[in-house]
């Protein structure tokens, strides 16, 4: 089999479910979203006493999920409200299922 040092490209849709996957390849992370799902909203506090991890490790999670497109935060100085993010939720489900199916 030849083997090649150039990029290879893929389907926007496989780009998008990747990503969304890697967001997901953590526990904490799918905790983080079955807590926004049921309070549709909350700052990092809020997790912080749900989870009982240091919220700097909160923070980088909320980050991934964030850099995925999976949720969205709401500068509420000194705090960030986080929720999940409908449109790309929406989105990851359907690709998911597509995959699935």
């Amino acid at each position: 089999m030849k083997r090649t040092l150039e990029h290879v490209e893929y389907n926007k849709n496989t780009e998008a479910l990747a990503k969304f996957a890697k967001a997901l390849g953590h526990p904490t992370r799918i905790a983080i979203l079955k807590h926004l799902e049921s309070q549709s909203c909350c700052f990092t506090g809020d997790l912080v006493d749900v989870l009982p991890l240091a919220q700097s490790t909160i923070s980088q999670h909320l980050k991934e999920l964030k850099n995925a497109g999976l949720i969205q935060g709401e500068l509420k100085p000194p705090k960030i409200k986080y929720c999940i993010n409908k449109e790309n939720w929406k989105i990851a489900k359907n690709l998911f299922q597509q995959f699935f199916d």
